[in-house]
C-alpha cells in the first residue's frame, strides 16, 4: 500500500506530523503520560538521555534505564488525542516514511500509560495503583474504524443496565494485553475503567449544567457481570487498547487513584504516589527484558 501525502502527512525533515518524531526517536517501550510535564519526571529517573522533542502537547523523551531504551511520551488528555498519537507511533514502528509504504518487517510495541483516575467503587483507596484489564469507551473513537468489537455480551448488559438512550452511540469494551497484566499483576489491582470524553458532566461532576443523567455513577458502582465491575475513571485508555490491539501491539493502563468518587476523597498532592508508580514501572519492565 501506498500512502498519500493528505493521509500521511509528513514533515520537511522527515518527521512524523504532531509527534515530529523520526522512527529512530523511539523505542519499543513507549511511556504515554497525559500532562508534557510528567514526561520530565519519568525522564528523571533515567540515566541517560538520547532524544527530547517538543510540539503542542506532545513532548518526547527516550533514554535509558537499567541498560534499557525507554521512550516517554505525553498525549495531552483525552481520546481524541490518542487516535494521533497511537497511530503516529504505529507509522513511525510500521511505515517507511521515505517510501509511504508498509516496513517488510512488522515491529510490535509495548504502550504502558500511567496516570491518575478517581475511582468509583468504595473500597478503593486513594493512593492505590490500579491496571485496567478491560476499558470501557464512552466516547466514540472506535466507531469510525472497521475493527471487531469484542465484549459483546458486556457491553449489552451494561447498555441495558444503564438504560442507555438508542439514539446515543454504544459503549464499547476492549481488553488489556494480557502480557502486559501479568507483567504487572502482582504489583497492582486489577480493575476496569470508564474512559470518559470529558472530565466534568461525562465522569458524573455537575457544576453549572444539569446532568442529563444524575444517577449515572451508582449505576455504574453498582454494576457486575460475572467477576466483572467497574473500578474507575480516566480518559484515555479505550482508544489506546483498541488502537493497539488492531494493530498488533501491547497496552495497558496504570493509574494511581488520586480520589474516590464514593467517599468524596481527594489527595491533594499526589507527586509522591506517582513517583511510587513511576519506579514500579520502570524497574518492572526494565527487570522483565533485562531477564
Amino acid at each position: 500500500m501506498n500512502y498519500k501525502p493528505s493521509e500521511l502527512i509528513i514533515n520537511e525533515d522527515g518527521s512524523i506530523f504532531h509527534l515530529k518524531l523520526l522512527p529512530e526517536d523511539i523505542s519499543e517501550n513507549i511511556l504515554l503520560v497525559g500532562d508534557p510535564g510528567r514526561v520530565d519526571l519519568i525522564s528523571g529517573f533515567f540515566d541517560s538521555i538520547e532524544v527530547e522533542k517538543h510540539n503542542r502537547e506532545f513532548k518526547t523523551i527516550t533514554g535509558n534505564y537499567n541498560n534499557q531504551r525507554i521512550t516517554v511520551i505525553s498525549s495531552g488528555i483525552g481520546t481524541d488525542n490518542i487516535d494521533i498519537v497511537v497511530n503516529e507511533l504505529d507509522a513511525l514502528a510500521n511505515i517507511d516514511l521515505q517510501k509511504r509504504e508498509n516496513k517488510n518487517e512488522f515491529k510490535h510495541l509495548n504502550i504502558i500509560r500511567l496516570g491518575t483516575s478517581g475511582a468509583i467503587q468504595h473500597d478503593l483507596p486513594v493512593g492505590s495503583f490500579v491496571a485496567s484489564k478491560k476499558s470501557v469507551g464512552f466516547d466514540n473513537l472506535l466507531f469510525f474504524y472497521d475493527i471487531e468489537k469484542k465484549n459483546k455480551k458486556m457491553t449489552q448488559a451494561l447498555r441495558k443496565h444503564l438504560k442507555w438512550p438508542e439514539k446515543q452511540y454504544f459503549p464499547y469494551i476492549v481488553d488489556a494485553s494480557e502480557q502486559l497484566l501479568n507483567l504487572f499483576g502482582e504489583h497492582v489491582i486489577q480493575g476496569i475503567n470508564i474512559s470518559a470524553p470529558g472530565f466534568y458532566g461525562p465522569q458524573g461532576r455537575k457544576l453549572r449544567i444539569p446532568l442529563a443523567d444524575p444517577k449515572a455513577n451508582n449505576k455504574i458502582e453498582q454494576f457486575k457481570f460475572n467477576q466483572h465491575r467497574i473500578t474507575n475513571y480516566e480518559m484515555e485508555s479505550s482508544a489506546i487498547y483498541g488502537l493497539s490491539q488492531h494493530l498488533g501491539h501491547n497496552a495497558l493502563t496504570i493509574c494511581v487513584i488520586i480520589a474516590n468518587r464514593i467517599r468524596k476523597e481527594y489527595a491533594g498532592d499526589y507527586k509522591p504516589m506517582m513517583k511510587e508508580l513511576i519506579k514500579l514501572v520502570l524497574d518492572t519492565l526494565t527487570k522483565k527484558q533485562g531477564e
